[in-house]
């Protein structure tokens, strides 16, 4: 397919290896063994020449993210008309004529793309709420597919999230917490749950930085010190820390701190020697 060759599709070097088109058509192979995926990539076809020259804020082509909601949304077991409306979601965001679609998928994937771009997420609780994982091979209902799409769309934006302003992080990390991940575990989808709550909460309670968690252990090093010397020593290990860049050189610094310790205490604790007259 030209659109495919043309978009020249690369690893991403900031977001890990790029989404493969070979890869989807793969899944949906597994899941649907009888689908014809010649729609699949006629897709992907149609999105790759919209999208050509849009990038993300990672530097990555658009269409990576498109090909990454579609993986997600065939890991779902969702048929192939659910994956090119994977595929094709934004699309009402270039220049394709808004029939072509129409013309070429059909007005349900028509209807799916739309209804993604409408589609209250926190409505879908109750609906989904007891929802037994679905039949291998059984036909999704059209607000199960819509779901699909939109939470798999807001779990590749949080795989993401890195590139997007912080205050905007912690916006969509406190919804996705709140709303997204709560829908996901009550349509049964645990898996896809589970990592939109991890992702969010990381946002929201990140891990101590390395460089805090040096400064507190060179503080609680000083007190093997004389209650004298502590402050003078902390005040020069936290100067000699900051002074270092890199995690690599502070993590260094701190382990030659600790391995001297011990003998710095000795040292002075010793009683100071009187010369000899």
């Amino acid at each position: 397919m030209k659109a495919r060759h043309r978009l020249g599709l690369r690893p991403a070097a900031r977001t890990g290896t790029a989404p493969s088109l070979d890869g989807l058509l793969a899944v949906v192979r597994a899941h649907h063994p009888d689908a014809d995926t010649a729609l699949v990539e006629h897709a992907y076809g149609e999105a790759a020449f919209w999208h050509e020259g849009q990038m993300r804020r990672s530097g990555d082509p658009f269409i990576t993210h498109c090909l990454a909601v579609a993986a997600i949304v065939a890991d779902l077991r969702m048929p192939p008309p659910v994956v090119c409306a994977a595929l094709l979601h934004d699309v009402d965001d270039t220049a394709c004529p808004p029939q072509r679609i129409a013309d070429q998928f059909g007005n349900d994937v028509v209807d799916l793309i739309a209804a993604v771009r409408t589609a209250v997420v926190s409505a879908y609780p109750q609906a989904g709420q007891g929802t037994a994982p679905r039949a291998h091979g059984a036909c999704p209902s059209r607000e199960r597919a819509v779901l699909a799409i939109r939470l798999a769309d807001r779990l590749h934006n949080m795989r993401t999230i890195a590139f997007v302003a912080q205050s905007r992080q912690h916006l969509k990390a406190r919804e996705t917490l709140d709303v997204f991940a709560p829908v996901a575990s009550a349509a049964g989808l645990d898996t896809v749950g589970r990592e939109l709550q991890d992702l969010a909460s990381a946002v929201l309670q990140p891990a101590l930085s390395s460089h805090a968690v040096t400064g507190r252990l060179l503080a609680t090093v000083t007190l093997l010190l004389p209650s004298r010397q502590r402050a003078r020593w902390q005040e020069e290990w936290s100067a000699d820390l900051t002074a270092h860049a890199s995690r690599y050189a502070r993590t260094r610094f701190t382990l030659r701190v600790l391995l001297g310790a011990p003998r710095l205490s000795m040292t002075l604790r010793r009683p100071p020697c009187r010369e000899q007259r």
